[in-house]
């Protein structure tokens, strides 16, 4: 059988990839690594970077051509058959992984490279990549006996079986859900654009009327805009127990055991390598050098964020109980009400400014941000295969013509793909004996389709969000670092990897942005004045209970990977309750669950690292500032940004590059100014 997997050229030929290529390939790919493992150690005499870490590197390459397409196909185009392949595959690579990284001889190679003469002639990158090659050996058990080494790899098998199983239970409890309406006064408050794409999904369905699912586009505009209550009771109830012991499918889906054995495993796996509690090992790759500096960080945000959401809090529920005698807001009462508040006070909702964010424009728009900003190009490649029809590929050009990086674009909710937006690896930047290879991306989103014939029109959120993932993305494709390791987000301590992402959003918020992403979809015309400044009015209306609702869900996650305790039951929920006594000011009923689809920290790499965002925020509020002073679209600004963070990737520590690009460490003053909190 020819298999695809095995016969690429530099992109995967996706249409051609079958469920049944998937085992074979990886068992091929695999079989290679080792044997180059063998005979890198068999002839090595003195390790140097060339005899050691450039193997090393291949056999990554090798498996990582098989493992992305098919890890990606797997979250946008997921099938049983896929799944099946998919799920056989995973213990094989747990157990290539944990050998690899309790290979003895290995990692006295790295050692004795680390210690020699040679080290010393290495430039910065590749000294980072063997320090954290040894690093990263000590994580991975190599310096435990052998009765510990075996343990360590069945914990970690098993780690990756339960983390993949919370995703897929998450993944059919979100699409199992559907709720089809046929009473067309159940719909009244929705906006004509949701009642078409319900009225579409319906008739893909066969079916008569308007059809809803727990896919944000279709469930977030039922939250804020439907008037009738109960509808808006049955959706929030099935969202808040997705995958739980509650709910319309309660225990069908259920993570509450998975959530157990994931927390009881990663607590073992930190403690055979010696750390108290996997919030200590988390850190060992990380910013902060601390359990409490990160608590002390959360809580002072809390703290000085709280005051000023009890009065949020205190005002909506005193406009719902003047609007409609409303004594106790529910927890699917109050997006609905916010977006009522938000419409008197500032007269603007999302709904009316959709019109002006069509998907051509938004994408273009952000290109020539990019292009005002770093002074490269992006363009179109309509001749590349891709997944779905609706998938698109783009190339970055540089100023001398040449391709820098390529990356996929593919922005719609559709059934049978994971929930969210994220950018992923498809190629990294790296040295090849052929020349450079250019980095490829993927950048995936749920937004939502075209309806009616109309082009795909964005929330300003979603326009947000897009921007985020983009920042993601030109971290990782304008690395100018050609040693994988640490090129683009790789070896990027998890803290500072938002940094690009979130900087990146602070263009959505400018008028010279704004001018280049908004565009009526009829009229061309920008985004007006007057609905601009009501925008910017807006920006911060409750900003300070979304801030407190992101720090809830940060020390819930840090303080439970803290303090787990394997004697203890039910510590998810109890964790969670406590947090959200200390900080929040909305609580949600008894039947929210919450943990069992917070997908970040289960089956995400963010465990005990979801403060990251705030974290994160701090520098890239502090970052964005540099433009404030000196114009948002300033080309020497952008240059020092480009050339002090995009393009260094992992190989300096993150808070030197900061340093590089600012002439100081981070100050919390900008972060507390954009979210409206006095400092």
């Amino acid at each position: 059988m020819s298999n695809p997997l095995l016969n690429q050229d530099f992109l995967p030929p996706f249409s051609a990839i079958k469920p049944e290529h998937v085992e074979p390939a990886l068992d091929a790919a695999l079989a290679s690594a080792r044997d180059l493992v063998k005979t890198t150690l068999q002839n090595i005499d003195k390790p140097t970077w060339e005899t050691l870490v450039v193997p090393m590197e291949e056999l990554d390459v090798m498996i990582d051509t098989v493992w992305s397409p098919v890890s990606h196909l797997n979250s946008v185009m997921n099938s049983e058959d896929l799944r099946k392949a998919y799920n056989a595959c995973l213990p094989k690579l747990s157990d290539f992984s944990t050998e690899l990284g309790q290979n003895e001889a290995l990692y006295q190679a790295y050692k004795t490279l680390q210690q020699s003469d040679e080290y010393h002639h290495l430039n910065v990158a590749q000294k980072k990549v063997v320090d954290n090659a040894v690093r990263d050996f000590r994580l991975s058990g190599v310096e435990l006996d052998e009765a510990d080494r075996q343990r360590f790899k069945t914990l970690s098998q098993q780690m990756t079986e339960r983390s993949v199983k919370f995703e897929e239970n998450l993944l059919d409890a979100t699409h199992a859900w559907k709720k089809h309406i046929t009473d067309e006064t159940l719909l009244a408050g929705l906006p004509p654009s949701t009642v078409a794409m319900a009225k579409q999904m319906a008739q893909r369905e066969n079916l008569d009327g308007w059809l809803f699912t727990l896919d944000f586009p279709s469930y977030m505009p039922v939250m804020s805009y439907a008037d009738n209550r109960d509808l808006r009771e049955e959706m929030y109830t099935a969202f808040a127990t997705k995958a739980s012991d509650q709910g319309p499918h309660a225990g069908q889906w259920d993570n509450s055991q998975v959530m157990q054995d994931i927390l009881q495993l990663r607590h073992e796996l930190a403690q055979l390598l010696g750390f108290e509690n996997h919030a200590e090992r988390s850190l060992a790759t990380k910013m902060a050098q601390t359990p409490q500096q990160v608590l002390d960080f959360l809580t002072d945000l809390a703290q000085r964020s709280k005051p000023i959401a009890e009065q949020e809090f205190k005002e909506l529920c005193d406009y719902a109980k003047e609007k409609s005698g409303l004594i106790v807001l529910e927890a699917w009462d109050i997006t609905y009400w916010a977006e009522k508040l938000r419409q008197e006070r500032y007269a603007i909702s999302q709904e009316e400014v959709k019109p002006y964010f069509p998907e051509n424009t938004v994408v273009d728009g952000l290109f020539a941000v990019v292009n005002r900003l770093y002074g490269l190009q992006i363009r179109e490649n309509k001749q590349v295969d891709v997944w779905h029809p609706d998938v698109r590929f783009f190339e970055i050009v540089g100023d001398d013509g040449a391709v820098r990086a390529q990356f996929y674009l593919d922005l719609y909710a559709r059934q049978h793909k994971r929930g969210g937006a994220w950018m992923d690896e498809c190629k990294v930047r790296r040295q090849t004996r052929q020349g450079i290879q250019i980095p490829v991306a993927f950048l995936t989103c749920n937004f939502s389709e075209p309806v009616d014939g109309k082009p795909a029109l964005f929330t300003h959120d979603e326009v947000t969000t897009l921007f985020h993932e983009f920042g993601h993305g030109l971290h990782h494709m304008l690395t100018k670092i050609d040693v994988a390791g640490v090129s683009g987000i790789n070896g990027v301590a998890w803290d500072a990897v938002e940094l690009p992402s979130q900087f990146m959003e602070n263009w959505c918020w400018e008028r010279e942005a704004i001018d280049l992403i908004s565009g009526h979809y009829e009229t061309g015309e920008k985004l007006p004045d007057d609905l601009y400044q009501k925008m910017i009015d807006a920006r911060n209306f409750q900003s300070a209970m979304m801030m407190l609702r992101q720090l809830e869900f940060s020390l819930f996650d840090f303080r439970l990977h803290l303090e787990f305790d394997p004697a203890k039951t039910n510590q998810v929920d109890a964790v969670l309750a406590q947090v959200r006594d200390e900080v929040a000011v909305v609580k949600p009923p008894r039947f929210n669950r919450f943990a069992h689809s917070f997908a970040h920290i289960f089956a995400g790499g963010y465990a005990a690292g979801y403060y990251s965002y705030k974290w994160a925020e701090v520098l890239s509020a502090d970052a964005f500032s540099k433009f404030e002073e000196n114009g948002i679209f300033d080309r020497k600004t952008g240059q020092e940004f480009l050339e002090s963070i995009l393009e260094q990737g992992g190989s300096r520590e993150p808070m030197e590059l900061f340093i590089a690009f600012r002439g100081r460490e981070p100050q919390i003053d900008a972060l507390l100014r954009h979210s409206g909190i006095a400092a």
